[in-house]
C-alpha cells in the first residue's frame, strides 16, 4: 500500500463521517478538486483500503440477534481445507487464525441457542477439527471503528 499522507487521512476521515457521500461533496468538503479525490479513492480502493459493505449490516436484522465465538482447535497440516469448509457454513462471519490454546477463533452468529448448538456441531463435523470452546457474545461494547485510528493519525503528520 502507498503511504498514507494528510489528503488520505482528511478523506479517510470524511468518509467515516458520511460514508454515502458524493465525489463532489468530499472534494467540497475538502476544498480539493474532484478530480484529486476520485484518484485517490480508486488510489486507496486499489491499494485494500476499503471494507466489503456486507461488514455494516447488522445481523439481528436478518434474524440473527445472537452472536457467539468459537475456538477451534484443529489438525495444522488440514488448516487451509478446514477454513474452506468453514467459509460455506453461512453464518461463519468471520474467522481468524491467532495464537494460544486454540487455533481458531470463529465468529458466528445464530437465531438462538439451539441454532448454535447445531451451528457448533457443524463444525465438529469437519474432518480435521479436533475440539471446539463456545462462548456466547453479551453485547458489543466496543463496536468495530477506524475513527480513532484515523484521528491519531491526522494529529501526528
Amino acid at each position: 500500500m502507498h503511504s498514507i499522507d494528510a489528503v488520505d487521512l482528511a478523506l479517510l476521515r470524511a468518509l467515516t463521517q458520511d460514508p454515502r457521500a458524493t465525489t463532489v461533496a468530499l472534494a467540497q468538503r475538502l476544498g480539493i478538486s474532484r478530480n484529486t479525490v476520485a484518484a485517490r479513492l480508486t488510489r486507496l480502493d486499489d491499494a485494500g483500503a476499503f471494507r466489503e459493505f456486507d461488514r455494516c449490516i447488522d445481523p439481528a436484522v436478518l434474524g440473527h440477534p445472537l452472536t457467539a465465538f468459537i475456538e477451534v482447535t484443529v489438525h495444522q497440516q488440514e488448516l487451509s481445507r478446514i477454513v474452506e469448509e468453514l467459509a460455506r457454513i453461512p453464518e461463519v462471519v468471520q474467522a481468524y487464525g491467532h495464537s494460544g490454546q486454540a487455533d481458531l477463533r470463529v465468529h458466528v452468529v445464530c437465531r438462538d441457542t439451539d441454532h448454535l448448538f447445531r451451528i457448533d456441531a457443524a463444525i465438529l463435523r469437519i474432518g480435521g477439527v479436533q475440539r471446539t470452546e463456545t462462548a456466547l457474545s453479551m453485547g458489543e461494547l466496543v463496536p468495530y471503528r477506524i475513527t480513532p485510528l484515523v484521528e491519531k493519525l491526522r494529529r501526528g503528520l
